[in-house]
């Protein structure tokens, strides 16, 4: 097991949202380090797919919890997103619905969904599933 504490945050490549969810995971949930799983448009992967991209983020998820113990798996989806063109709305939804594909993986962290707005770059939880 790595020293320190970690969280995990599936987000988008994206280099916008980067820092603010490291910067927010760290400060919001007291830990040390932030796993990142990057895609381009990860809500849309985990919410509808491919499966082959599902199965690669879970890998890595996987990987985090088992191996730096990672309690807290952030989900995070954001407006002006290059590799999800869709509105607020549509991504809310992608949102919790890739939020329910995560919690299908039984790991035991609390899952938590944050949307990124691109005025503020501040994360806004919108939605939290304990699974401890």
């Amino acid at each position: 097991m790595a020293e320190g504490t970690f969280a995990t945050a599936i987000n988008c490549m994206d280099g916008r949202v980067q820092l603010p969810v490291i910067e927010w995971a760290k400060t919001h949930f007291g830990v040390d380090y932030v796993d990142m799983i990057t895609e381009p448009g990860p809500d849309k992967i985990l919410a509808e797919g491919p499966d082959d991209l599902i199965s690669s983020i879970k890998n890595r998820v996987e990987i985090s919890v088992n191996k730096h113990g990672s309690k807290i798996i952030v989900m995070t989806s954001h407006d002006d997103c290059a590799g999800n063109p869709v509105d607020k709305e549509t991504h809310l939804k992608q949102l919790r619905d890739s939020m329910r594909t995560i919690a299908s993986w039984s790991f035991p962290a609390t899952i938590v969904g944050v949307w990124m707005n691109s005025d503020d770059w501040k994360p806004e939880i919108i939605e939290k599933l304990e699974q401890l």
